[in-house]
């Protein structure tokens, strides 16, 4: 019996990052060995255990074999005669089937050593087509590791995949795990253009595949395809470091661009009311976390007239705060104008332009919630108001605070 370190924790090693966790795999055992070694089993669909001291996951060596179409039609074989090299055939990329043993030694079969140094994503074996899941996480993996190419021979292998139907059988669960792991990378904009490359895109988001080749006015976007924006505002929400709910927002902002009248452009009239009505329905089918939707949901809605704040007037500003609930809800009001600030600078040559909206909506914003909304009412109730009045009088009350902060 013998345990060898694999997968992602010798990658990032070998390529001096951080390693946040251990995976092992174990050769030469058998369910009852761990037991008796006092390990908890917790694998449910092939044995996998936890180290009685680490907690770290060991998991028995294996081999798989495809009895069904998508991800689920899998069955596995874990014995004692099944060897570490057989283990590390089935994974799905090179740079993750290196293994190393207890000693330093790397057991590298599949050339992943070869290919972290020429910095490419190469599928270890024609199994990688079995798993339509493999297109997700070697997207994903584009965009932590964004100066690593693919593969010729395993992007067109994954063309194949998507011809044969394979993505058509993902769960939008899945498909929403991998594409929140992948718009949290360093560059998310590698994500989407690894799936638009192998034609995934179109299956699995049409709404934003849908963006490519749709004109802007190059006067406020001169990068002028909206697709081309898309991607620059997704890494500049990565730059700003921002949460997963403002870059899903960031993802979703233009979707109804891609569904202007192509006899309309370069002019995208109402885009923000298709774009929320398209966010909607692609929550519906993905079931992100409620507040990434409802986030998403607001920043379609109001993104333009967010942009356009610093020529409103105050009326107008605490209208656009009343819309965002931002009262309310001052924390996702925040993170509406981060997804904002991502878009305005997400244009080519802007991408370092300040953004004068955000730091005045706050300021009518902090002066809107300073303003002490009980003793208004109290003050309004004495005077006989009722119900909407004393709505009214509140209404008011910030209406004046907006107007004196800006």
């Amino acid at each position: 019996m013998k345990a060898y370190v694999v997968g992602g924790a010798v990658r990032d090693a070998l390529l001096q990052r951080p390693v946040n966790d251990r995976d092992w795999v174990v050769v030469g055992a058998t369910p009852e060995d761990m037991l008796d070694a006092g390990y908890t089993p917790v694998g449910k669909d092939f044995p996998v255990f936890l180290h009685p001291q680490t907690h770290e996951e060991y998991a028995l060596a294996r081999t798989e074999r495809k009895t069904a179409p998508g991800y689920h039609g899998f069955v596995f074989h874990a014995a004692p005669d099944v060897t570490l090299e057989q283990d590390l055939q089935r994974r799905d990329l090179t740079i993750n089937a290196i293994a190393r043993a207890e000693d330093g030694t790397l057991i590298d079969p599949c050339g992943g050593q070869r290919d972290l140094a020429a910095k490419v994503l190469r599928h270890v074996s024609a199994a990688f087509a079995e798993d339509p899941v493999r297109i997700l996480r070697l997207a994903r993996f584009a965009a932590r590791f964004p100066d690593f190419s693919v593969a010729p021979e395993t992007l067109a292998l994954m063309r194949q995949m998507v011809e044969a139907g394979e993505v058509d059988a993902l769960v939008p669960e899945r498909v929403w795990q991998e594409l929140a792991t992948g718009l949290m990378e360093t560059r998310p904009s590698r994500m989407l253009e690894v799936l638009r490359d192998c034609g995934a895109l179109a299956r699995l988001l049409p709404e934003v595949d849908r963006l490519w080749g749709v004109p802007q006015r190059p006067e406020f976007h001169p990068e002028v395809d909206t697709g081309a924006h898309l991607l620059l505002v997704l890494d500049q929400a990565a730059r700003l470091q921002a949460p997963l709910a403002a870059r899903f927002a960031a993802l979703c902002h233009d979707l109804g661009k891609g569904t202007t009248p192509p006899e309309e452009w370069p002019r995208h009239i109402a885009h923000e009311a298709r774009s929320e009505r398209l966010t909607r329905e692609l929550c519906a089918r993905l079931k992100p976390p409620s507040e990434c939707s409802e986030l998403a949901l607001v920043v379609a809605r109001e993104h333009t007239h967010i942009h356009q704040a610093a020529t409103f007037g105050a009326a107008a500003v605490l209208r656009l705060l009343e819309r965002c609930d931002a009262f309310r809800r001052p924390e996702r009001f925040e993170l509406a104008l981060l997804a904002c600030e991502a878009d305005a600078r997400g244009r080519l040559g802007l991408e370092h332009a300040d953004y004068p909206s955000a730091p005045l909506l706050r300021q009518a914003l902090q002066a809107g919630l300073d303003v002490d909304t009980a003793r208004v009412a109290a003050e309004a109730q004495a005077r006989g108001a009722k119900g909407p009045q004393i709505g009214d009088a509140i209404h008011m009350a910030r209406a004046n605070a907006v107007a004196m902060a800006i």
